[in-house]
């Protein structure tokens, strides 16, 4: 019995087993069948929505490029727009008195661009062209970093900047007053104009001449505007970008040529004739109430931003040239400024260039003066210049030494565009001698750097298309 029973057992189990594999085997089958099933359901039901998607994200593209195209068309009928209307403005410009030959080099320079020019003389106030009357002499604009000058003069003026250590504005501060100069610092300026406070800050640019006409020979001159009211960080922040000025061409060359001739403010003219002398009519508003260092301590900061810096466009290896520059939003749209004189030792022309639009960029004002500069050298910059300023961070036979050899990017007005950096600076500064330690010079070789600039030939203008702006019985 006992194996018999043994026999039944293992026949049993192996029954059981035979019938119970096929029944997994089966349920398996139907299992991954289902799921074969629902994942098919699933790509059925998926399948139209991911197409959806991606139709809705190709036609989002699409409407995008299409209106950056359309921006893009918008932008360039805007800035044609503008050219064509300064063209007008340049044409109805009325030349009586001003010199042929500048104003020939001075429209060529500036092109078929959107800007303004004035070149005077910063001793006697001649005017020897205006070109685009209207911008330089009856509209004022945002000054932008130019109104570094002023912030400069005051903080030498009131102490805040140390003549002898101009890096001791603020605690762990290492710029020099001539490198924030040279580079367009926003920081340094910032902190200087916030320690001469707003009410002085405005007594300084009234000092200078913003915020008054400059007593030109025309009607309707614009006075510009001067801020009313600051307070707080606003006042840090206009110093180093004009914030609520407002400053013509004309008002900027008196400011700089007030700088370069020692402090005397003037009051420029247009003389009835070409052939007038510059002396004749020459007047004097009034002695700006300024330490003369203290334009000296501008000096190597102002010679640093064409030599090496943010104004290195206007770079000129015939001559010295002092400068600043200005780049900034207005309205929504871009302004750029230069203001200068030459030759450093013996200013012979003060020349002011600000453009707006797509040519306010990338310190294109530089260029255009620049080119100017380089055009007149022969007939105002004296053979073999060389700059005897005294100074302690220029060298007495090179104004173009400047011992601050630091070589940063272009920081003009890094808060409100994109103007962090212009051209590649030279590991070698243009013009600019190597001092080494033990004192003695290193040579340099000077490099010239120009942007292109379109020119055109110089439009003779029609009696009937002149304005009698500069005439005291016709209002502009």
């Amino acid at each position: 019995m006992t194996s018999i029973h043994r026999v039944t057992r293992f026949a049993f189990l192996l029954l059981l087993l035979f019938t119970i594999s096929p029944l997994q085997a089966f349920g398996a089958t139907r299992h991954q069948a289902r799921k074969a099933k629902s994942a098919r359901a699933g790509s059925r039901q998926a399948g139209p929505k991911s197409g959806r998607a991606e139709r809705r994200r190709a036609e989002a593209r699409r409407r995008a490029e299409t209106a950056r195209r359309a921006a893009e068309a918008r932008q360039r009928a805007a800035e044609d727009a503008l050219h064509e209307r300064v063209q007008t403005l340049i044409m109805n410009d009325d030349a009586t008195g001003e010199d042929p030959e500048v104003r020939r080099i001075a429209v060529n320079a500036l092109g078929n661009h959107a800007g303004t020019v004035v070149v005077m003389n910063p001793k006697t106030g001649r005017v020897y062209s205006i070109v685009n009357q209207q911008w330089a002499v009856h509209e004022a604009f945002k000054p932008c970093s130019t109104i570094k000058l002023v912030t400069g003069l005051a903080g030498l003026s009131e102490g805040v900047i140390d003549s002898q250590d101009t890096t001791t504005i603020a605690d762990g501060n290492q710029v020099s007053l001539t490198s924030a100069l040279a580079h367009s610092k926003n920081e340094y300026f910032q902190t200087v104009g916030g320690r001469v406070g707003f009410s002085k800050m405005i007594s300084y640019a009234r000092e200078l001449g913003l915020g008054e006409k400059t007593g030109l020979n025309v009607r309707n001159e614009s006075a510009g505007r001067v801020p009313q009211s600051k307070t707080g960080f606003a006042v840090n922040h206009m110093s180093s970008h004009g914030d609520d000025f407002k400053v013509t061409a004309l008002q900027l060359a008196t400011l700089v040529s007030a700088m370069s001739n020692g402090g005397k403010l003037l009051k420029p003219f247009v003389p009835a004739t070409a052939s007038q002398t510059s002396s004749t009519s020459s007047k004097v508003r009034r002695i700006v109430v300024i330490n003369s260092e203290a334009f000296k301590s501008m000096l190597p900061g102002m010679i640093g931003s064409v030599s090496y810096g943010s104004g290195r466009r206007a770079f000129d290896p015939k001559e010295t040239i002092a400068g600043k520059t200005g780049t900034c939003i207005e309205n929504g749209s871009w302004i750029g400024l230069f203001t200068s004189y030459a030759p450093v030792n013996d200013p012979e022309l003060a020349i002011v260039v600000i453009a707006k639009g797509a040519d306010g960029r990338n310190h294109f004002p530089a260029a255009v003066a620049g080119r100017i500069y380089r055009d007149l050298n022969s007939r105002f910059a004296p053979a073999n210049e060389v700059d005897s300023a005294d100074t302690r961070s220029i060298n007495s036979k090179s104004p173009a030494a400047i011992l601050d050899n630091q070589i940063s990017s272009d920081d003009e007005e890094a808060d409100d565009s994109d103007e962090s950096s212009d051209a590649p600076v030279n590991a070698t500064k243009p013009g600019q001698t190597i001092w080494r330690a033990e004192g003695k010079p290193a040579e340099s070789k000077v490099k010239l750097t120009t942007m292109p600039i379109t020119s055109r030939t110089a439009q003779t203008l029609k009696p009937g298309a002149q304005r009698a702006h500069r005439s005291a019985s016709q209002p502009k």
